[in-house]
């Protein structure tokens, strides 16, 4: 019955929103553009090239991004922002962007 109620609380978790603070980078540099090393004209760059856009959290962990279409723009790649959204395993599903 726990290992029931633990999974069930698990999906609640992850089924309702919640919100991170971090940067939004490409694929292929994802841990290269966390922390202190900020580099948004790579990060534009290489999502225009064709790599995927991830998330990477304060603590640095990189998340695959669900729906790229709602980052809302170039202005929220490379720079510090708190993502709103939803968590299924290791993807984003973002709601909302803003730029810290």
């Amino acid at each position: 019955m726990k290992k029931v109620t633990l999974v069930f609380s698990l999906f609640a978790i992850s089924a309702f929103g919640a919100s991170w603070e971090g940067v939004i980078s490409d694929a292929k540099c994802a841990e290269k553009h966390g922390g202190e090393k900020l580099n948004a004209g790579c990060v534009k760059t290489c999502i225009k090239g064709g790599q995927a856009a991830v998330f990477v959290t304060k603590d640095g962990k990189v998340l695959k991004i669900h729906n790229p279409d709602g980052l809302g723009g170039e202005e929220n790649l490379g720079v510090r922002v708190k993502v709103d959204g939803k968590l299924d395993g290791d993807s984003l599903h973002v709601d909302s962007v803003t730029k810290l």
